[in-house]
Formats: structure tokens, sequence, C-alpha cells
């Protein structure tokens, strides 16, 4: 009997336990785009999704291995109000009103939300529009993150603020060179012993031997 792989197409990848999924399969909106394995401890991930609108043109950038607890939201670019009139009321969402939307010069737009690979986001965290996290980062549980969190840094509070990296300067740039993510499932399973390992120098001079560093 050939052994069961890992499919990142399977939205539940727990038997019997529909709190958790895979995200890539499940979402519909093609202005998301989230990597394999990446998951969500939720049935659902459209609803943490809020604010984006077609006529923005920005999107949801997920790589792929993130955990993504529950509760947290991605607030995108439609939740902006225009910040250089006289007044912040949309006038031009609402009905009744005689308003152009406008110019999107005009509305304080910061572009697409890109989250990297492996990162970990912690429970009720929200990530403001135009955020962009690095690979390996993690962001503590209820942080507001409103600028961008280097890779293999911790990151808390509201608003954020780094606290640490995450390893040494030469291990971040062996991991990112390493690339694990992108390798194919037979690839990753072998490596798993070095990916979960706590001794973090002898995880170096692997990946040193390894990546002819």
């Amino acid at each position: 009997m050939s052994e069961k792989l890992p499919d990142p197409m399977t939205i539940h990848p727990i038997a019997g336990y529909e709190n958790e999924i895979y995200v890539k399969p499940a979402v519909k909106n093609p202005a998301i785009i989230v990597g394999a394995f990446t998951y969500i401890a939720d049935s659902d991930f459209e609803s943490h999704v809020t604010h984006l609108y077609d006529w923005n043109g920005d999107r949801l950038i997920i790589g792929k291995f993130c955990q993504i607890a529950s509760g947290v939201e991605f607030v995108m670019n439609g939740a902006n109000h225009q910040m250089n009139a006289v007044t912040t009321f949309p006038f031009y969402t609402l009905e009744g009103w005689n308003a152009a939307p406008p110019a999107k010069s005009d509305l304080p737009l910061k572009g697409d939300t890109v989250i990297g690979n492996d990162v970990w986001i912690g429970q009720n965290a929200v990530i403001l529009p135009g955020v962009h996290i690095g690979d390996g980062a993690i962001i503590g549980a209820n942080a507001v993150v409103g600028s961008d969190i280097p890779p293999y840094s911790v990151a808390v509070g509201n608003p954020v603020r780094i606290i640490r990296k995450r390893f040494d300067d030469e291990m971040i740039d062996l991991l990112e060179k390493l690339s694990w993510w992108d390798k194919p499932i037979g690839e990753i399973n072998a490596l798993i012993p070095i990916l979960t390992s706590g001794d973090v120098n002898a995880v170096k001079s692997k990946l040193k031997k390894r990546l002819g560093a």
C-alpha cells in the first residue's frame, strides 16, 4: 500500500474536524491568492477578509505553509476614507447623496497586502491594508499590523512593534536561500528533522553544508 501524502487541495486536513481548513482550495475570490498548505483555525476564510472591493484593484497574497489563528482579520483598502478633504464621510457609497467617487489619487490606497511563507499570525490579530510581512515572521495575538514586518521577526502590540529577530542574520539568510516551502512534498518530508529541531546551531551547520555556504 502506498503512503498517503499531504494534499494541498484538501479543505479539511484533519479528519472529522471542520474548524481548521487549508485555505487555497476554499477561496473563491480571485483577488485572494493563497499558497499551498496555508491553514486557518476556522471553517471559513473569506469572512476574515473585509473591505475587499473590485474597484480598488487590491489583492491579498499569502504564501505557503502559513498558520492563521482564529479571529484574524485582513482589512483591505476599501476600508480607507478620503483624508485630504474637509470630511471623511463617504457620501458616494451611500444611496441618495449627490456625490461622485473621489479620484483614486485622493484615496489613501496602499496596494496589495502580502504575507510571506511560513508566517504564524496569532489569534485576533488585525492586518491593515498594504502591509508586507516577511517569510517566517510571527505576529502576536491581538496585534494591529500597520507597518511592514521583516522576515523571521517577532512582532506584537497595537501599534505593532518588532521585539526581536527569531535568528541571527546568517541563519535568516540560510533559511531564505533554502526556501523549503517551495520544495516537493517528498523533500519537505525529508527536511522535517531539520525544520523542527530546536538545536539552531546544529541546524545552521547542516544548512551550510546543504547549501554550500
